[in-house]
């Protein structure tokens, strides 16, 4: 695709940002669904932010993606939130409407449609959650919003996984909620378990967070990490039966989510099915 004046410019603010996958899934989509547009990555220090949103928007740039560290910070840089980050307390999405730097998160919606991709509806389903990070919290505030009956919330450090419960009753109080050292996992009647942390994330692919096998084998098994696309946690559950799904779907749909924010158009996501090898080979 030409690169002209007409050219619209987005991009990813983060630190660090070298093994962003961003870049790569934006472009191919932009070029797929011809779109006039780029995408590039910045590495911006935390002392960096505020003049790095300035720049953004003096530059009239017209959107960008927040990533590690930056995802809570910015807010105080921005001229309005929508409702879904402001529960989230995070953002990772920014369009510029007219000079107005409006943040949205997609993470937790990201991953929603990926399990919507697979034919799962999560309406009166019973959640395991294993991790007490971003990526977590945005996953657990999201599915209590969208209908779970419950969530259940596992993390080494107790004192973690009870903020998050804690915080989806004093919001969302229909949703059943509980906290657990992972030890300590209930496996009665739970639908679908996420893991959420780094563990069995390359390098150390032999690292398993928990056996899978405990759950019932009607459990769906998720794993946010996509290096390597089969983590030890997946591979376990899959050998045992189980239904499994990784995290590239999410990682894709939470970008493409971000360019139906950017664009105000729906974005295919079928263009990537035949391209997942090829990111596969990215990492």
């Amino acid at each position: 695709m030409i690169i002209d004046a007409d050219t619209k410019l987005f991009c990813l603010i983060g630190h660090p940002i070298s093994k962003s996958l961003s870049p790569f899934i934006h472009n191919y989509s932009f070029e797929h669904n011809e779109i006039n547009a780029r995408y590039v990555a910045f590495d911006v220090d935390e002392d960096a932010l505020e003049d790095a949103v300035k720049g953004i928007k003096a530059l009239n740039i017209h959107g960008f993606n927040v990533t590690i560290p930056h995802k809570v910070e910015v807010i105080k840089f921005l001229d309005e939130i929508d409702e879904e980050a402001n529960l989230l307390g995070a953002v990772n999405t920014v369009k510029n409407v007219n000079g107005k730097l409006v943040g949205y998160n997609t993470d937790g919606r990201g991953f929603i449609r990926a399990l919507q991709n697979n034919n799962i509806d999560i309406k009166g389903k019973n959640i395991t959650i294993i991790g007490a990070g971003g990526a977590a919290r945005a996953i657990a505030m999201i599915m209590a919003k969208d209908g779970v009956r419950s969530i259940q919330v596992a993390n080494r450090t107790v004192e973690k996984a009870k903020i998050i419960a804690n915080e989806i009753s004093s919001k969302l109080s229909k949703v059943i909620t509980a906290w657990t050292d992972i030890k300590n996992i209930s496996t009665v009647d739970i639908d679908i378990v996420i893991n959420c942390t780094s563990v069995g994330m390359y390098p150390d692919v032999e690292s398993l967070i928990i056996d899978p096998c405990i759950f019932n084998k009607n459990t769906l098994m998720c794993d946010i990490v996509y290096k390597p696309a089969l983590t030890k946690f997946l591979n376990v559950a899959k050998q045992n039966g189980y239904r499994i799904m990784g995290g590239l779907d999410m990682l894709i749909y939470q970008a493409l989510l971000s360019e139906e924010i950017w664009l105000n158009k729906k974005i295919g996501y079928k263009i990537f099915k035949g391209k997942k090898k090829d990111i596969f080979e990215i990492l």
